[in-house]
């Protein structure tokens, strides 16, 4: 198995090689060179597994020779080992053919969870092969970096530092990134939004002397292994509700493209999805594409859900490769031509876009309001995020069963929650004292130098 870049210009690397890289050095971002096919008969076998099973056969072909079959199986039962629900993923019935899948019973409340436990597994058996020590440079808009450092934090050859946008987090969402004590984790925030947080994180690893001086890895969803992680619990999702027997839709509440891409690889594998719908808060960037084939960056709107708000969606790169067939030298026209905020897709990659992808999007007052209808109607409680979702499927509901991605715990967002329902959701127990434990971050400027700067202080390079 080989992963190419998606500006067509980067060596071509084994699927180890592309995780510990993140970013390709073109700029472009890693994707399987080919596919790996699931029959129907290996997609039916998979009911009734354990999830860690399920994991192990979807994810095994995109590995290659990375770990031994023996090896995996060990990191993939490490990884979920401290999930809070047996089914790790369960799906809850909303109402007739909407189902809610809960991927909020990780040790961060959210679905990153899923993918960074694995990432550090692995990452971490492959440092101890090779020795090596690296340094982790996230960006997040609220759960990859408690993610990030709930899944590195303690690791002697890794350093781990997460930008986050100062003031633009939730309250939870800030304390879990920054009250963990292992000297190995640093909290930055960054004045800016996620989209500079972002933005910087792309100019660390293109500056190559940077990037090979400090040895850095990336673990937001550009990395492909975030992405591949991701792919398992459509599977488990569509399984449970008679795939591949029967086809199952999915809308998926989504600022950065990569949970919903997710899907496409899943569907690209053989399961059976109708449609897949990108759900988006009042930062309506990836509806507004879907919709006028104009992709315009117009200024980041703080929401209450505060994840999703994004201009500048990463992983929709991925989406155009494909749209494009393949062609990386058409990817790297479109991501040039963005630096000046926008541009235009070809008909023909709109039309394989919409054939691919449905998409609506969620007010303010559309969030809260589904997130109250929803309580009185079925007793779930849902964060902003996954309300978005809930709001944008009931609009593409059919005969088909429709599976609603709930992405966060309704407690890392206890403000807008209460705001619309009069109730505040509780923290789990074993987070009930985060609001005592002291805090440690760092107020860092949205400038380049002094980041690079700072890294290589704290790392002593």
């Amino acid at each position: 198995m080989r992963y190419i870049s998606t500006r067509g210009a980067a060596p071509t690397l084994s699927f180890a090689e592309a995780m510990m890289t993140g970013l390709a050095r073109d700029g472009g971002l890693y994707v399987p060179e080919t596919v790996p096919q699931m029959a129907k008969a290996e997609i039916a076998a998979l009911a009734g597994l354990p999830y860690e099973e399920v994991a192990f056969r979807v994810m095994r072909p995109f590995i290659g020779g990375a770990f031994t079959d023996e090896e995996f199986h060990g990191l993939i039962e490490k990884a979920y080992s401290g999930f809070g629900h047996a089914a790790r993923a369960p799906l809850v019935e909303l109402a007739a053919n909407h189902f809610l899948l809960e991927l909020f019973h990780g040790p961060t409340l959210a679905f990153k969870d899923f993918a960074m436990q694995i990432i550090g597994q692995m990452m971490q058996a492959q440092l101890a092969k090779t020795g090596e020590r690296i340094t982790i440079v996230g960006a997040t808009s609220g759960d990859t970096g408690s993610a990030a450092i709930e899944a590195f934090r303690g690791l002697a050859n890794v350093d781990v530092f997460i930008l986050f946008p100062h003031g633009r987090v939730s309250e939870v969402q800030r304390r879990q990134m920054t009250t963990p004590a292992e000297t190995n984790v640093h909290a930055l925030a960054l004045d800016g939004d996620f989209d500079d947080c972002q933005a910087r994180l792309k100019d660390m690893f293109n500056d190559f002397a940077f990037r090979d001086g400090v040895r850095l890895a990336g673990v937001n969803s550009i990395n492909w292994a975030r992405v591949l992680a991701q792919v398992v619990y459509y599977f488990t999702a569509a399984v449970a509700l008679g795939a591949p027997h029967r086809p199952v839709s999915f809308t998926v509440p989504t600022g950065n493209f990569g949970d919903i891409y997710a899907g496409h690889i899943a569907r690209a594998m053989g399961l059976p999805i109708e449609r897949l719908v990108i759900a988006t808060n009042q930062n309506d960037i990836l509806d507004r594409a879907m919709r006028s084939g104009v992709y315009e960056t117009k200024g980041v709107a703080p929401s209450i859900s505060p994840s999703m708000d994004i201009q500048v969606s990463s992983n929709f790169e991925r989406a155009l490769f494909d749209a494009y067939g393949r062609d990386g030298a058409a990817v790297a026209q479109l991501m040039g031509e963005l630096k000046a905020g926008r541009f235009a897709i070809s008909q023909g990659a709109l039309q394989r876009l919409r054939e691919e992808f449905g998409s609506g999007r969620a007010s303010e007052d559309d969030t809260r309001a589904t997130i109250a209808a929803t309580l009185v109607a079925t007793g779930e409680l849902l964060c902003p995020h996954s309300a978005v979702g809930v709001k944008v499927a009931s609009e593409h509901l059919s005969e088909v069963p429709m599976i609603t991605l709930a992405t966060a715990h309704p407690a890392k967002f206890p403000d807008a929650v209460e705001t619309a329902t009069g109730i505040r959701p509780a923290l789990p127990p074993r987070m009930a004292d985060l609001f005592q434990r002291p805090e440690r971050v760092t107020r860092v400027p949205n400038d380049l130098a002094a980041l690079e700067a700072l890294v290589r202080a704290r790392k002593g390079a």
